[in-house]
């Protein structure tokens, strides 16, 4: 009879030990749900809350110009901050990175916060996106570690957080989601945080939208059939936006190392970088009286080049603002700079090759964001 019991035993041990799992997957779906939802409400606000001070930082700078002479000022007060806060005064792409692979004091959000609006405030070249997902990484790490999470759930809650911050800003969602996945480790999806990350994403942009952030779009005009003389044209225009990428890129890592070489001390490397930065925008002025259109984000261009109309060294002048901001110190972004760049060249060689300007600034913007952050699923993603 015991012998007979045996097997119904088993099955008993099996049905439970399934149920346990399902229980257990649904506990873990519904709390990381609950996880997104809490990310996606937090960053949400505070990224609009940036978005709007930053617009607010752009409105200032173009109707009182002087604003421009205190940027060295800033860049010393941006060194001096972070020299006494004791936190990093990182350059470049590398702060982006570090918004996943590191822990981030709880001062660090108010800080990157502060330090961006100013630097737009007085006419710094430099992006909104960089630093709102350090801003993301940085609000939903602490509160990871509020909820004692270990490194694993840690890192994904993190890009949870650069995933709302991204979508609030530029009203992408899925964009938003792949970016944080995608730009962690070069070639590795983080598969596991898809979920979380998505509803961060579409959380974050609801918040946004009901805060008064719109979201980022373009019209694109002059759009070809696919022919194969287009698939030939638009080969041709890919290999010149990844020769720009890659000077993009080299002029972004040489910027820092000039400045450790002939200015070590941050706070003389800030002022000096400041101060170049008024220099060149008089030196703009020679040829192009009263412009300001390297200065801060230069959304204005990028949509003026969508429309067909952009100056062929505009691309050029930008990445070298660029290079001279965020090397020097400067809080903000890059990826902003990188469409501004994309789009103004797309927009003058796209003629060269037979395409029309709009469709060349498109592509130039999709095509060398990918080649700057190595992060072709995403690209795709926000080209559509």
């Amino acid at each position: 009879m015991p012998q007979n019991n045996k097997p119904g035993r088993r099955l008993l041990r099996q049905l439970y030990g399934s149920w346990y799992r399902v229980r257990h997957n649904i506990s873990i779906f519904a709390r990381w749900c609950l996880f997104a939802v809490i990310i996606g409400v937090v960053v949400g606000a505070v990224g609009a809350a940036f978005e709007h001070a930053l617009e607010w930082a752009t409105e200032t700078r173009q109707e009182q110009s002087w604003t421009l002479y205190f940027l060295p000022l800033v860049g010393v007060f941006i060194a001096f901050w972070y020299s006494k806060m004791d936190m990093p005064l990182e350059r470049g792409t590398n702060f982006i990175l570090t918004s996943v692979r590191q822990d981030h004091p709880v001062r660090l959000a108010p800080s990157i916060f502060i330090t961006s609006v100013l630097t737009h405030l007085c006419g710094g070249s430099a992006g909104r996106e960089g630093a709102a997902l350090q801003l993301g990484g940085a609000i939903s790490g602490n509160i990871g570690h509020l909820m004692h999470l270990d490194d694993k759930d840690s890192r994904i809650i993190t890009m949870c957080g650069m995933s709302a911050a991204f979508s609030a800003l530029f009203g992408t969602p899925l964009t938003a989601a792949m970016f944080a996945m995608e730009v962690t480790s070069v070639g590795v999806l983080y598969y596991a945080a898809i979920v979380p990350c998505v509803l961060s994403a579409i959380i974050g942009l609801w918040v946004a939208q009901l805060c008064g952030v719109p979201p980022t779009a373009f019209s694109l005009q002059g759009v070809p059939n696919l022919t194969p003389v287009t698939l030939l044209q638009c080969i041709g225009m890919g290999v010149l936006f990844a020769l720009l990428s890659i000077l993009f890129c080299r002029m972004m890592h040489a910027a820092p190392r000039l400045y450790d070489k002939y200015l070590p001390n941050p706070v003389a490397r800030a002022a000096a970088g400041g101060a170049l930065v008024i220099a060149l925008t008089f030196l703009v002025w020679l040829w192009n009286p009263g412009t300001y259109d390297y200065n801060g984000a230069g959304t204005a261009v990028i949509h003026a080049a969508i429309g067909g109309e952009a100056r062929p060294e505009a691309f050029l002048l930008k990445m070298l603002f660029t290079t001279i901001t965020l090397g020097a110190g400067f809080k903000g972004g890059e990826i902003v700079p990188v469409f501004f760049t994309g789009a103004t060249f797309g927009c003058t060689a796209a003629p060269l090759l037979g395409l029309h300007p709009s469709f060349g600034a498109g592509l130039g913007m999709v095509c060398v964001f990918c080649g700057v952050t190595n992060c072709p699923m995403t690209s795709l993603l926000l080209s559509l």
